[in-house]
């Protein structure tokens, strides 16, 4: 008796239940004959574990894995009352396993024990077809330890057994645990957990009760939910137990309903390690998914990655692993955004598997070479085949772009926030025309920091003087309005002597806008029919680029700009040639509201939108300046505006500008 109630207080204040000594003095206290049940009892346990061992016997001779077995009568049960013969049990404290095969080695002769330490086992892969844990993950589990001793043992179970094997963890369910478990076993798995039901209620308030978690493993990496098998009104566990059990359950379930869909989810490095895109060691040919790398205090960075496996397997590879990656200023080009984009990039690299990295601002500050560092451990798990392991994986970069920069002015806004003019030569330009002696097109570029590295504006700039260019294509291959900033280069000169040209538009975004004008031509073919200007209004002035190219090449149009930013209204003046004329008027104003306004007030007859006295002076603080808002058509009344062109700020690149045939009284705010 007093060995025992030393035995019960060592194990009371055993602080870490990871010592091998504590264990080993624990049971040389306790004796060989002594046993020490974790949890339940065989009478309790018999019923549902062997209702999930007994559908394993269809296999001959199943391999059972008992690991952590302490000194438990578990292995013994088995044995004798379900002659289940191939049973191997582990333990790391020798004291353990030389007391019980010295108890069992005459009786039950076809049982193995082994020192063995369960984070690390010395077993073949895909040895074994069940393995049946009593308490040993919760052992690991202590919470001031953390996750990782039982990480590496969770990693050993899924090795070790067989496809279509059974993990069956007999645990008291604690949150931090069925957190652990419940996602290393997410993807491949088929899992239920039940509630032991216990024989001896409690005398008392109710006990923490043990409940058993079934995984299966399959072949696939299919998905799952988590199946409960039992009712929370039958549960014998106090409410806190029941309520974490409940709350796990429901938390996983949902992380697993959210990768159903699956077109846009992104991959950890640890759902990858866990099979959720199958065997990563093996090529297969077009298999496409994006993924998270780093940032979880092993990498300085996160980054948003591609995974692709090329489509043909021709065997003419130059690689079989490379990383390609890809500037901020770049990542939204059709070549690297697109699903087939991505592909012209894989077979332009030669590489049987690429891992596009898609850099974006939280990398602003760190150099190529610390990107490359900080990758090349993560890239390296991501690399197929085994046999590959020491060849050297070659990192590829997009180019910026970007020839020559220079900063031509800084301002901060209180409602734009940081706003950069800059002037940049590209390196690869294809315009059909000769502005400067030396053929370089210098392009200057407006740029609002918040949106990351977003180009709001973009202009080709002329001599002073140079008469009209009638035939302009540009086919600039990096870059656009609305597209990313570049790296620095060195300061261009030149600039100084040039002006903006307002009859070419350099952005293919402001291009997509004017493209929209052909849907709506034959309308203002029957407006200009009858000797009216088209009355137009711009919500968005920008750098004032796409209101002036209207102005000059679209001469019947009647434009007024509506410009919530009076910073950036001085910078359209001051760096982008933005003049205002009796044809072309700007209001600092809400748009929102400035739209409600005018359509509230045609309804009413009472103002409307543009103005006929010919005051070019018309810019105005909306809506203190009223009267710059009225203008009255002679025998027609109020008139309305014809179309509108929505061209404002978004954090979100996403959204472009739209044109829209107008009805004020139906606008679509």
């Amino acid at each position: 008796m007093e060995k025992k109630k030393q035995g019960e207080e060592l194990l009371e204040t055993l602080g870490d239940f990871t010592s091998k000594e504590n264990w080993d003095r624990f049971f040389s206290i306790r004796g060989r004959d002594d046993s020490f049940e974790w949890y339940a009892e065989w009478a309790e346990l018999r019923g549902p574990l062997l209702s999930h061992l007994q559908q394993q016997q269809h296999q001959p001779n199943i391999q059972i894995l008992v690991p952590a077995c302490g000194n438990s009568r578990l292995s013994e049960h088995l044995y004798d009352d379900a002659a289940f013969k191939a049973i191997t049990n582990i333990d790391f404290s020798k004291v353990v396993i030389s007391d019980m095969l010295r108890r069992n080695i005459r009786q039950r002769p076809e049982m193995r024990w082994r020192v063995m330490d369960i984070t690390t086992m010395q077993f073949m892969d895909e040895t074994f077809d069940a393995v049946v844990d009593k308490g040993g993950l919760d052992a690991l589990m202590e919470p001031q330890l953390g996750p990782k001793l039982g990480t590496q043992y969770l990693s050993e179970v899924m090795r070790i057994l067989k496809s279509g094997g059974k993990f069956i963890c007999l645990t008291l369910a604690e949150s931090h645990v069925l957190g652990l478990l419940f996602s290393k076993l997410r993807f491949g798995w088929k899992m239920t957990i039940e509630a032991i039901p216990q024989t001896q209620k409690p005398s008392s308030k109710p006990s923490l009760q043990t409940f058993m978690v079934v995984g299966e493993k399959e072949m696939s990496s299919t998905l799952y939910e988590i199946t409960a098998l039992f009712n929370n009104d039958s549960l014998d566990c106090n409410g806190v137990q029941a309520c974490g059990i409940n709350e796990a359950l429901e938390n996983e379930n949902q992380i697993r309903r959210g990768y159903f869909d699956g077109s846009h989810i992104l991959y950890s490095l640890e759902d990858l390690q866990l099979g959720a895109k199958g065997d990563l060691s093996k090529l297969c040919q077009g298999r496409r998914f994006q993924l998270t790398l780093g940032g979880q205090g092993g990498s300085l960075f996160s980054y948003r990655a591609i995974l692709l496996d090329a489509r043909q397997h021709s065997g003419s590879f130059m690689y079989h692993c490379g990383v390609f990656i890809v500037p901020k200023t770049r990542a939204h080009e059709w070549l690297f955004s697109s699903e087939e984009g991505q592909w012209m990039v894989v077979e332009s690299s030669k590489a049987a598997r690429l891992i596009m990295v898609l850099l974006d601002t939280c990398h602003n500050n760190a150099s190529m070479d610390d990107i490359q560092k900080d990758l090349s451990p993560l890239v390296e798990q991501l690399a197929p085949g085994k046999e590959d392991n020491g060849a050297q994986i070659p990192f590829m970069m997009a180019s910026d772009g970007i020839k020559q920069r220079n900063i031509i002015h800084q301002v901060t806004s209180p409602l734009s926030g940081p706003v950069i003019v800059e002037d940049v030569v590209y390196e690869n330009v294809d315009v059909d025309v000769r502005l400067l002696p030396s053929g370089d097109l210098i392009f200057r570029r407006l740029i609002f920091k918040r949106t990351g590295s977003l180009v709001q504006s973009e202009a080709l700039l002329a001599k002073e003087g140079s008469e009209k260019i009638n035939q302009i294509e540009r086919k600039k291959t990096s870059s656009s309005s609305k597209s990313k900033r570049r790296g620095p280069k060195k300061i261009i000169e030149l600039s100084n002597q040039l002006k903006v040209y307002h009859s070419y538009l350099a952005s293919a975004y402001h291009t997509g806008i004017i493209s929209g004008f052909v849907l709506i031509s034959s309308y203002m073919e029957s407006v200009v029919s009858t000797g009216k200007t088209v009355k137009t209004l711009v919500i968005g002035l920008g750098a004032g680029l796409l209101p002036m190219f209207l102005h000059e090449c679209i001469r019947f149009l009647h434009i007024e700009i509506v410009e919530l930013d009076p910073v950036i209204l001085n910078l359209a003046r001051d760096y982008f040639g933005f003049t205002e004329d009796k044809g072309l008027k700007v209001h600092i104003a809400d748009g929102i509201q400035y739209v409600r306004e005018i359509a509230n007030s045609v309804e009413a007859n009472e103002v409307s939108a543009f103005h006929g006295n010919g005051d070019t002076s018309c810019t105005s603080n909306y809506p203190a300046n009223e009267n710059c808002m009225s203008y009255h058509v002679e025998g027609r009344g109020t008139t309305k505006v014809d179309i509108v062109i929505i061209d404002v700020d978004s954090s979100d690149s996403r959204f472009c500008g739209r044109v829209f045939p107008s009805d004020c009284e139906r606008f679509p705010f």
